[in-house]
């Protein structure tokens, strides 16, 4: 299956929400609506999540809906706090859902549980942030990429082929397998990461925050292989970042989040190189260049609007 190509644009101030979808590419009918969601990959819709403390509800979402279509990349931006890494804990039924509902490959995934939940596992997996973290030191690279297999009861032979594919497909040699996690690079340790999240082919990734431990050069090599691993593919990433220079490689779509709530939504083109809410001009110039003038210049420009807002609420 073939996915759009990222940086796509759109008309200004497109927003796509459930049941107003934006076509992933030039052969969809203009201005498709979706009011059965059977054909995406995750269905979020308002969406509301509370966490207690002590005598006090903090509300972490309110009212976040977001649909991702199979083959189609949508990132998920904002500052720690925003709530963006909430929104995956909940598609993955991993914190409790307040109201709202989530479908994945059309099924009520809300509150899944028992085998429900089992079979979320089939259908959706994580690449976390930490390459370091999210690897067990004490297991080999062919332990750890077959784990997902071995929880689902597949055969050692049919395991071990998969895992031997997995690993070509992240461009790791036949004989990763066999070695630990602490022998390899941290790059090197997100594609074995990324190699353990494909094997039991879901529909959905969820990339949280997957490249910012690691510096600008592998960054790049980790975001085009998962370029390619979608064309080659057809799975659907959801990629939470803070940085919108990353998001604007890969994206097809772009929802900012501020404060628990998605403030802007639309095509990369449109989000990455001119938004329209202040939170995101500011994301924008926060994004680091490589032409220290260019950054200089966006130093400047980020203090402009930052103290244009102070000022604005005062």
């Amino acid at each position: 299956m073939n996915s759009p190509d990222p940086g796509e644009t759109a008309p200004q101030g497109t927003v796509t929400q459930p049941g107003h979808k934006k076509p992933h590419n030039a052969s969809s009918v203009e201005n498709a609506t979706t009011t059965e969601n059977r054909g995406e990959a995750v269905w979020v819709e308002d969406l509301v999540v509370d966490y207690r403390r002590g005598r006090s509800t903090f509300r972490a979402l309110h009212g976040v809906s977001l649909s991702i279509g199979p083959g189609e990349c949508v990132g998920l931006v904002g500052e720690s706090g925003s709530g963006k890494s909430t929104l995956g804990k909940a598609i993955l039924g991993l914190c409790p859902v307040t109201s709202g509902s989530i479908r994945i490959g059309g099924r009520d995934t809300t509150r899944a549980r028992g085998a429900a939940r089992r079979r979320l596992a089939a259908d959706v997996q994580v690449v976390f942030q930490d390459p370091y973290g999210s690897l067990d030191p004490a297991m080999t690279v062919g332990q750890a990429v077959a784990e997902p297999l071995r929880a689902a009861g597949a055969d050692r032979e049919a395991t071990r082929a998969a895992v031997a594919e997995m690993l070509d497909r992240v461009r790791l040699p036949a004989d990763a397998a066999t070695r630990y996690p602490g022998e390899f690079s941290g790059g090197q340790r997100q594609r074995i990461a990324i190699a353990r999240a494909l094997v039991r082919r879901p529909r959905l990734i969820i990339c949280d925050e997957p490249v910012s431990a690691l510096d600008l050069t592998t960054q790049a090599v980790v975001v085009d292989l998962l370029v390619d691993i979608q064309r080659e593919t057809g799975v659907a990433y959801l990629f939470i970042s803070h940085d919108l220079g990353v998001v604007r490689r890969i994206c097809h779509r772009v929802s900012v989040m501020y404060g628990g709530r998605i403030v802007e939504s639309g095509a990369n083109g449109t989000i990455t190189r001119s938004p329209a809410h202040p939170y995101t001009q500011r994301l924008l110039l926060a994004s680091p260049v490589a032409d220290p003038d260019r950054q200089a210049e966006r130093r400047r420009a980020w203090l402009r609007l930052r103290n244009r807002d102070e000022s604005s609420t005062t």
